[in-house]
């Protein structure tokens, strides 16, 4: 009993005074938060702020409203479904500055995961030069385990009331098309998809665009068929096709775990249509058993 009692008396001086708190790398969830899967800023306007502005913006929007509902009830030309062997179109061609400006250049480093770096200025002969440098080194942060990333994306297309819609009506094509002058090092295509559902806002469909290296350009013909389905960089077992009139965005990232510099100049990307194209999708898809 006497030991007891002293163990009840040093109770309060065994107890420490920071007790320690483990913190979880990964928080798992049912659900994602935003579309930006938490990388989006914490910034919170004003409420007056919000309802000035929507007041403010409210005739002008109106109109794009009812030019929208004018064109889904037009006839569409449906010759454009018939579309000859070998039939493109331009998406983006860059030439100057105005060209580039719209696009987003992210690395690592802008979210505190890195110390890679990325630009997307004008080269020498006019065209977008994607550049930077990848770095490998991991924050000592206790969180992040891996680093290495700049990724350029492509603007998003808004109509009235700010809601996004499709890069453009590309269903008719098979292939996407890129002229670029590289530096040897592989890129990754991504096609951000449109997606009303939080568990679904990181569907992509990738593809690797391998690269030459010196002073040549070189035309990259690649089947929409080809491109893999992920979610949030996670290759899936059940595959399918990309439907081509939900792409939001059309990125290229830099990922291939080598550290160094990287460039990647580019004339146009385009779409286009090749008639002896049959594959509907390249590869198998497992489908759950229970």
């Amino acid at each position: 009993m006497a030991a007891l009692r002293v163990a009840k008396s040093c109770r309060t001086f065994l107890q420490p005074k920071n007790p320690l708190v483990i913190q979880a790398a990964t928080v798992v969830n049912l659900y994602d938060i935003d579309k930006k899967s938490g990388y989006g800023e914490e910034i919170e306007p004003s409420k007056k702020k919000y309802l000035r502005d929507s007041i403010k913006a409210f005739p002008g929007e109106l109109k794009l409203y009812k030019q929208e509902w004018k064109d889904r009830l037009r006839v569409y030309d449906l010759d454009r479904w018939n579309l000859d062997h070998g039939s493109y179109e331009y998406l983006w061609k860059f030439r100057g500055q105005e060209s580039i400006d719209k696009w987003l250049v992210t690395a690592d480093r802008d979210n505190l995961e890195g110390q890679s770096s990325a630009n997307l200025t004008v080269s020498k002969a006019n065209h977008a030069l994607f550049h930077g440098y990848l770095c490998q080194e991991v924050p000592k942060d206790g969180i992040s385990k891996s680093a290495g990333y700049c990724n350029m994306r492509s603007p998003s297309r808004y109509i009235s009331f700010r809601r996004k819609r499709p890069i453009a009506d590309i269903a008719m094509y098979n292939h996407l098309v890129m002229r670029v002058r590289g530096d040897g090092r592989p890129y990754y295509l991504n096609l951000q998809m449109q997606r009303s559902f939080d568990v679904t806002y990181a569907d992509q469909f990738n593809y690797i665009l391998f690269t030459r290296g010196g002073p040549y350009w070189q035309t990259a013909k690649i089947p929409f068929s080809k491109f893999f389905f992920s979610h949030k960089g996670r290759n899936q077992d059940e595959q399918h096709a990309p439907d081509l009139s939900s792409i939001e965005n059309i990125g290229i990232t830099m990922a291939d775990s080598v550290e160094g510099p990287f460039q990647l100049e580019i004339d146009y990307i385009a779409v286009l249509h090749d008639a002896n194209h049959q594959e509907e999708h390249a590869y198998e898809s497992y489908k759950y058993t229970f």
